[in-house]
């Protein structure tokens, strides 16, 4: 029997007040495009180099309190040679491991994918936990139009993500459920409300039924925004507003936190979304971040690939991190940003 008292306390010191979670887990066709956007080419070493300069951050461990990698970086060392889950661990930041295999075309359903990983997840969850890894993530994604996402993806994914959910428990792994519904389109606020509602509905009930505990679980989901694309977008009160009503009508108490995905979102939108929900609380879970590019894009801009520029780009992460921390608790304001470009921390 897994010890949920253990898996409750690693899921209540990942939300930890006034800390969130570093996704340092992209794909290799993703951590491409992010090297190309910066001229620099995609390697083994340029990748292990990369995340070392995230995870040596002096001082990150105050704000971040938890690290998603991906197979590639959980074997990887630090330039003494520590393994990553190692350096993390000894400054007291929790190492995770994504666990997915990523977002496939769902059969008979044109647009619409299944996320595919469970065969083997169990021996694989075994290894990752040997490797160091106490927590997990696995994503699966739903588009909006006026059609989609249809019952039969929300509630083939559900399915998904509750099974892997269950194996991670299992294995002694807290897991970080994912349903992102994208926000790139035209559609409304109100319309990404309605989706969220369907999908948050469809994973909790398969969550229950596959008898996964809640206290053992954090939610990793959309905000509820306007389309990208939108003619209107929203303003950080309505997006506030809405996430909240959405959340409070289908994510249940027990479950500790909620930490968001920036998805598309600039840095600052992110952040300043994220404190206008914080300043409406208490909330009966914690509201905290998961992000990645909107934690990474500064610093590897900064950082550019170029080893005298790495103090440059430990700032820069700095920095982000230290701003949704004071989201966290509803206190940042966009004056905080101004004072970093003039040359603060």
């Amino acid at each position: 029997m897994t010890d949920l008292a253990q898996l409750e306390a690693t899921a209540e010191a990942l939300v930890a007040e006034g800390k969130g979670i570093l996704a340092a887990d992209e794909s290799d066709g993703t951590i491409k495009k992010r090297f190309d956007s910066i001229g620099i080419e995609s390697t083994e070493e340029s990748r292990r180099a990369y995340r070392d300069m995230l995870f040596t951050t002096e001082g990150a461990e105050e704000y971040i309190s938890g690290v998603i990698l991906f197979d590639e970086t959980i074997r990887q060392t630090s330039a003494d040679g520590t393994p990553f889950p190692k350096l993390l661990e000894s400054r007291g930041i929790i190492p995770g491991i994504k666990v997915d295999k990523g977002a496939k075309p769902l059969a008979n359903a044109p647009g619409e994918t299944i996320t595919e990983g469970l065969d083997g997840l169990r021996e694989r969850l075994n290894e990752y936990r040997e490797l160091g890894a106490r927590f997990a993530k696995w994503r699966a994604v739903f588009s909006i139009t006026d059609d989609l996402p249809s019952q039969y993806c929300e509630w083939t994914n559900a399915h998904a993500l509750a099974r892997y959910a269950g194996l991670c428990q299992e294995a002694g792994l807290v897991p970080i459920v994912e349903p992102e519904v994208l926000q790139d389109g035209t559609h409304t606020i109100e319309r990404s409300f309605i989706v969220t509602s369907r999908v948050l509905g469809a994973v909790f009930t398969e969550l229950f039924d596959q008898k996964v505990e809640l206290e053992g679980i954090l939610l990793k989901p959309n905000m509820v925004l306007s389309g990208y694309d939108a003619p209107h977008r929203a303003s950080a009160d309505e997006v506030a507003d809405s996430t909240l009503r959405c959340f409070r009508r289908h994510v249940p108490a027990a479950v500790p936190g909620i930490v968001f995905l920036s998805g598309g979102q600039s840095d600052e939108d992110a952040t300043a979304h994220l404190n206008a929900m914080n300043v409406r609380g208490p909330h009966p879970w914690e509201l905290s971040f998961s992000y990645g590019r909107a934690l990474q894009a500064p610093s590897l801009k900064a950082w550019a690939g170029q080893s005298d520029q790495v103090e440059a780009g430990q700032r820069a992460f700095y920095h982000r991190a230290k701003m949704n921390s004071a989201a966290r608790t509803g206190v940042y304001a966009p004056e905080m940003e101004r004072d970093f470009v003039a040359g603060g921390t």
